[in-house]
């Protein structure tokens, strides 16, 4: 399951925004704060105190709660070097401008390099996997609705959104099946805390017009964050 849902949530999204065209982009926005709180309450809920607890380290490793909060800022800073790329893609900041001619590789790369970092603790916190398919089902949306505009065709948008969506069951695959990043899976999912911390504030503080707060989406995020607690 934990590699069937993430790969479903992004294909579901892509048959939903190729053949029905969602054109209500407040409830997408809704939807987005609700995944941007349900995402950051499991990380802060789960994955936090888990990997402060000394629960994920090896025996060969020793490692101090600096060392972790150093990783966790790295993450954040690799994520905003990783949105220079992807034009903010992760949290739903694509628009179509001009036609696309080929896949946009600077796009296509971050967020795939994205999708795999995200899938590496859901080895561990299998209930992470539910908070990256929640976070990656409208995200799906948005970037198949920017390549439909762009005017890519099929077969490169069908290819485009079957990648990204592979990428995180095979990130979660390789942390279970490499002995080589098990010997560093603290560090990693400190460096994944530190990612999902950007992506989610900034769903949250996004997600309106003129960074308001509304009753919906304040709504939205409550739903989020009490969902996550009870996983």
């Amino acid at each position: 399951m934990i590699y069937i849902i993430p790969f479903l949530s992004v294909v579901l999204g892509y048959v939903l925004a190729t053949f029905l065209q969602p054109k209500n982009k407040k409830n997408l926005k809704l939807l987005l704060a609700f995944s941007g709180s349900f995402l950051l309450a499991l990380t802060i809920s789960h994955l936090l105190p888990e990997i402060y607890s000394g629960h994920e380290v090896s025996e060969s490793h020793e490692h101090t709660h600096n060392n972790t909060g150093m990783f966790i800022m790295i993450g954040i800073v690799f994520q905003i070097i990783l949105e220079y790329f992807s034009q903010g893609a992760e949290h739903g900041h694509v628009h179509g401008h001009h036609k696309l001619n080929h896949i946009p590789w600077a796009l296509f790369i971050s967020l795939c390099l994205h999708a795999l970092l995200e899938g590496m603790p859901v080895s561990k916190h299998h209930h992470l996997a539910w908070g990256i398919s929640i976070h990656h089902f409208p995200i799906a949306i948005i970037l198949t609705t920017f390549l439909i505009q762009s005017h890519l065709n099929k077969i490169s948008r069908l290819i485009f959104m079957l990648v990204f969506a592979l990428m995180t069951p095979l990130g979660t695959f390789f942390a279970t099946d490499s002995s080589f990043l098990l010997q560093f899976q603290t560090e990693i999912t400190a460096f994944v805390i530190g990612i999902l911390f950007h992506i989610s504030s900034t769903i949250i503080f996004e997600s309106s017009e003129g960074h308001k707060f509304n009753m919906a989406k304040l709504t939205a995020i409550v739903l989020g964050i009490v969902l996550a607690y009870f996983m």
